[in-house]
């Protein structure tokens, strides 16, 4: 039995930090589904960046949305649409069998209205109605403008990953956000299961650390704040906050690992999925680090149970870990933003170059 199988079993679901058209028509994607138990998958702009600089396999989408008069963000999210329902309809087995409690993919919003709640949460309808499957997750990353549209998109019975969280206490002031917006559909006499990740980024925080702490230190913060963050999520779980909306007939919004491939060349290649297997939660990996775990993967005991003491040595080691966790997240929003200014700048030159042929 696979590594991955045995992770699967034991109640993490694994899912897929990519997705590719090459993927999809060579049926990699299906084959991961089949034999390495990928349950699920997410994509950002970096990812689709790659795909439509590193492969011919949009030319001829980019050639017809242009007759189309598509260009810029319409154009790239009609094809990032096409793969999603692809990708989602794969799922939907899963999707179904799980009550929808897994099989999802993932859309990202654009980054750019990171810091407009308004804009933010009319994109989110909309690409939710555009992509018309029930198992796909509109991406809003956990700024603070953010937090209201997770809270309005909920509301409106839009899925949502909520992206970008880096801390215990993002996590908590995300899950708040779910929270209400479950309990607004409650009280209005509406359907409260409405499907929700919140998606904690985890090896950034060993990359910020590196040069600053002592090597004995290095590859351990981002296991120990995940694990700080499954404490508090495990504690919200109980809570009879919650508990009243699971009575409702609500699912749980879940914890998401993401971010999981290692950074350090010297590291183990499967740290971070070895670390953090959990019940009851998600791991989104990019395709090699599945690969590596399918491969050589063990599951052993959890890292993460000591997290306060391994909080407490990187603050002797002069770690301010709020205050890093705020940074991670405004430095996080940055990086979307020149990500999604990549793509848009990939997507013209190409357009260019096929209007030119």
């Amino acid at each position: 039995m696979k590594a991955t199988q045995k992770l699967h079993d034991m109640g993490q679901s694994l899912w897929l930090d990519n997705i590719t058209r090459g993927l999809l028509t060579s049926g990699t994607l299906n084959r991961y589904i089949q034999d390495l138990s990928v349950t699920g998958l997410t994509s950002n702009p970096t990812i689709f960046d790659h795909a439509l600089k590193n492969s011919s396999d949009y030319d001829n989408g980019i050639r017809q949305k242009l007759k189309e008069g598509k260009s810029g963000e319409a154009l790239f999210f009609e094809l990032a649409t096409e793969d999603l329902r692809q990708a989602a309809d794969l799922f939907l087995p899963i999707h179904k069998l799980t009550n929808g409690m897994d099989g999802w993919v993932s859309l990202e919003v654009s980054p750019l209205l990171a810091h407009d709640a308004s804009a933010t949460l009319a994109a989110a309808k909309a690409l939710h109605a555009q992509a018309a499957r029930p198992n796909l997750f509109i991406k809003i990353p956990g700024t603070k403008e953010g937090l209201p549209a997770i809270e309005e998109a909920i509301f409106a019975g839009v899925p949502v990953n909520v992206t970008l969280l880096f801390s215990a206490c993002q996590y908590v002031t995300a899950a708040d956000a779910y929270l209400r917006g479950v309990e607004r559909r409650i009280a209005a006499g509406l359907n409260p299961d409405v499907g929700s990740v919140a998606s904690l980024f985890v090896s950034r925080w060993d990359v910020a650390v590196a040069s600053k702490v002592p090597e004995s230190l290095h590859n351990q913060l981002g296991i120990a704040i995940a694990g700080q963050t499954l404490e508090s999520y495990q504690f919200l779980l109980q809570s009879p906050r919650w508990q009243r909306i699971f009575n409702a007939g609500a699912h749980a919004q879940r914890l998401l690992f993401a971010s999981t491939g290692t950074k350090d060349l010297k590291a183990s290649d499967i740290l971070y999925v070895k670390a953090l297997a959990a019940p009851f939660s998600v791991n989104t990996m990019p395709e090699d680090t599945l690969k590596a775990f399918a491969d050589h993967g063990v599951i052993g005991e959890p890292s993460f149970t000591d997290a306060n003491k391994t909080l407490a040595r990187f603050s002797e080691a002069g770690i301010d870990v709020d205050a890093l966790g705020s940074q991670l997240l405004d430095e996080g929003a940055r990086s979307f933003v020149k990500s999604w200014e990549d793509l848009m700048k990939c997507i013209s030159s190409k357009s260019e170059v096929l209007k030119a042929a």
